[in-house]
Order: structure tokens, then sequence, then C-alpha cells
């Protein structure tokens, strides 16, 4: 293979710049010439695509979001619009492409191979960490460490006005980010869509930490339970204490990526042009029982999820009584 892409696609996520830098340097090492593709799919489709070299990717390890920008692409939905993406890479003799995203990167990415023909590798780049067949996304421990920031300060404030705080975090529909951040932050309490989360429970859980003399509270709140403004409704008329709720909001997606978000980028990315240089494509690198491994991309969709999320579920409840 002597021409590669690589794009990144979806909501950004610190750490894919580091993934962005490790395909174009490995690729050239290995004599493969390697094209930037701008904006995702929505940059494919309009011809933004250039030759990269080495100055571009210099100095971008440690940069939040994105120097490839990242947009949405409904058109590319569309098989007539897949097809003139397609032709645009095709005519610049690009026969792979390294896709980082999330799963509706990857689907995007399945049917360029399946249609077209077209090496793809993709690579989990998003905060939520809710791809099947890698233990870890990019860019997901970055976020988390930023909401364990956000908890230390909130945590303040809670403590000095005897507050319970809810604090809602992103995620989507999986409730990794606020499980992770309850299990390292202390947390005293979660709500995660995967789980019945009996606000009965919660409320219980307030009135007997009241009793036991703690005066504050701070609850992580995943965004695929709902919305954070009917929880705080229902506990204000459910206890004593001075209820808030706190919408983190979008400031989880930016940020200097963790040494382990740069690491398992740089690694993924690597693997990424060596599965393309061996002739590789429609798959997806993941990273389980921290080895690197494979599967087909469809996985990300069709398979099964290894981490048992209720288990640690359990012990973040039992943590926070």
């Amino acid at each position: 293979m002597k021409r590669i892409a690589v794009l990144t696609s979806g909501g950004d996520a610190p750490g894919m710049n580091a993934a962005v830098r490790a395909v174009a340097k490995v690729a050239m090492a290995k004599g493969i010439e390697v094209f930037g593709v701008k904006r995702g799919y929505l940059g494919m489709l309009h011809d933004e695509i250039f030759r990269m070299d080495g100055s571009y990717v210099s100095g971008i390890i440690d940069r939040g979001g994105t120097v490839l920008l990242t947009a949405r692409c409904l058109e590319f939905k569309d098989p007539k619009f897949r097809a003139i993406a397609a032709e645009n890479l095709k005519k610049r003799g690009i026969e792979g492409i390294v896709v980082i995203g999330g799963d509706g990167s990857y689907r995007g990415a399945d049917l360029l191979s399946k249609e077209h023909g077209i090496k793809v590798v993709g690579l989990p780049g998003t905060i939520d960490n809710d791809i099947v067949g890698t233990d870890y996304t990019i860019g997901f421990d970055t976020c988390l460490n930023t909401i364990l920031d956000a908890m230390s300060k909130l945590r303040d404030t809670a403590t000095s006005h005897e507050r319970t705080i809810l604090m809602e975090v992103m995620g989507r529909h999986a409730g990794d980010l606020a499980l992770h951040a309850c299990l390292a932050g202390g947390g005293d309490g979660v709500l995660i869509p995967e789980a019945e989360n009996p606000l009965e429970m919660l409320v219980y859980q307030i009135k007997e930490r009241r009793r036991q003399g703690k005066l504050h509270d701070i609850v992580l709140v995943a965004e695929g339970v709902g919305k954070v403004q009917d929880v705080e409704d229902y506990m204000r008329e459910k206890v004593s204490t001075e209820v808030r709720s706190v919408v983190l909001g979008h400031v989880q997606r930016g940020g200097t990526p963790s040494g382990f978000d740069r690491v398992l980028a740089t690694k993924m990315g690597a693997r990424a042009v060596e599965l393309l240089e061996q002739g590789e494509g429609g798959v997806m690198v993941g990273i389980e029982n921290n080895q690197l491994v494979t599967h087909p991309i469809s996985f990300a969709w069709e398979g099964t999820r290894k981490y048992d999320i209720k288990k640690d579920y359990e012990l973040a409840v039992m943590l926070s009584k």
C-alpha cells in the first residue's frame, strides 16, 4: 500500500491529535504517502483532502481537539454521496484510510469498505467509552480527569454551604464516565442508564448521611439517565438539605490529553498503519487486558461488551453509603 489517508469524525476527543500524529509519522517512516481529510466525511465529500508532511503533525501530541477538524455529515448516509467521497480518495490513489471516531464513524467506514473496496481501519476516538471491542477509548481518561477536577472544586462549595450537588456528566448512552468519576472521586451517589437507579435509595442514603453528621454530597448523573433538572426537582421534595444541579457540559471534551490517552492513541495509530501495510481492512483496533486487539469493524455494534459495569455500579453504591 503506497497511499493512505486519515480523518477524525464525530465528537472531538483529547488524544485524537496524538493518533493522527502516530498514523502520519509511522506511515512516512515506512515510505507510505499520507493524506489528511479535513472535517471528517464532510471534507471527504467536499474534496478537502491534502497531502500531509512531518511539519503538519509536529507539536500536536499535547493539543486537545483535532487539527483535522470534525463535522457531522448526514449526506454520507446516501450511497450516491458515499460514491462521490470514495472517488475523491481513489483519484489520488488512496487505497486505505484510518478513521478516528465513534461507532457512527465506524459505520461510515464499514460502508466505504464494502461498497468501494477501500481498506479501512477504525480507531476508537470518543470520550464516552461506549465502543464494543475495546476496554478504553481515546479521550476517556482525559475527560475523566476533567470531571474529577470539577468534583474537587464543587466539593468545596458543597461543603461550605452544606449542599447536595447533582453533577451531570457526558457519556451519551453509556454510564462509564459517571461511574468511574464516582469511584475515583469519592462520589456520594451515581445514576447511570445501565442500572435501575432508584431515586428512593439515593434519598435514603442522603438522609442517613445527614443523620450520621455528613453535611454535603456530590452525586454523579450520567446524561443518558435523563435531565438532571428533573432529578433535582424530585430531590428537593424529599430531602431537607439544599439541592443544586450542575451540567458540566462541553468543557469535558477539551484540554490537554493525559499521558494515558497519548500513549494509547499513539500505539493504536501505529497499529492501524501496520494493518493497512499488511493489506488488512474492515477492522477496528482496540485494547483489551492491556493488549492491542483487532475486531471486524462491525463488532462495534454487533459484538458484546466484556466490561461488567453493573459490578462496578454495585461497588460505587456500597462505597457511597
